[in-house]
């Protein structure tokens, strides 16, 4: 009997901790949970590049195509910022940088290839 009044309270102190310690595994997996769905680190938007020959261009947006194997020609729309090395003109070698922007390809800069920083020309 003396033993039972000891562990009493201890019965007593353990049925009203086991529900915190489990709220709190609950609340923190939640957040876990809530935590990686919702914020997934946004990657930082790095540039691509396309290389080709100018086939079209007018105010709002310039037409590559690369030639060789496997010809491939993209539309780059022209973001408001874009910077050019040189004059972008039909026919004429260039390497475009450009991310994806709401689906879609948008050229921020325009490298003109000539025969000095080419070295093929």
């Amino acid at each position: 009997m003396k033993h039972a009044h000891m562990l009493a309270p201890l019965v007593l102190a353990a049925l009203f901790v086991t529900p915190l310690v489990g709220a709190t595994h609950a609340e923190a997996a939640t957040k876990r949970d809530k935590h990686t769905a919702t914020a997934a680190p946004a990657k930082r938007a790095t540039y691509r590049q396309f290389t080709g020959t100018v086939v079209a261009i007018d105010g709002a947006s310039i037409t590559v195509e690369k030639g060789g194997k496997a010809p491939k020609q993209m539309t780059f729309a022209r973001a408001a910022s874009l910077r050019s090395t040189d004059d972008v003109a039909k026919d004429v070698h260039v390497t475009v940088y450009w991310r994806d922007e709401a689906g879609k390809p948008v050229a921020h800069r325009v490298v003109v290839k000539t025969a000095t920083n080419d070295g093929s020309r």
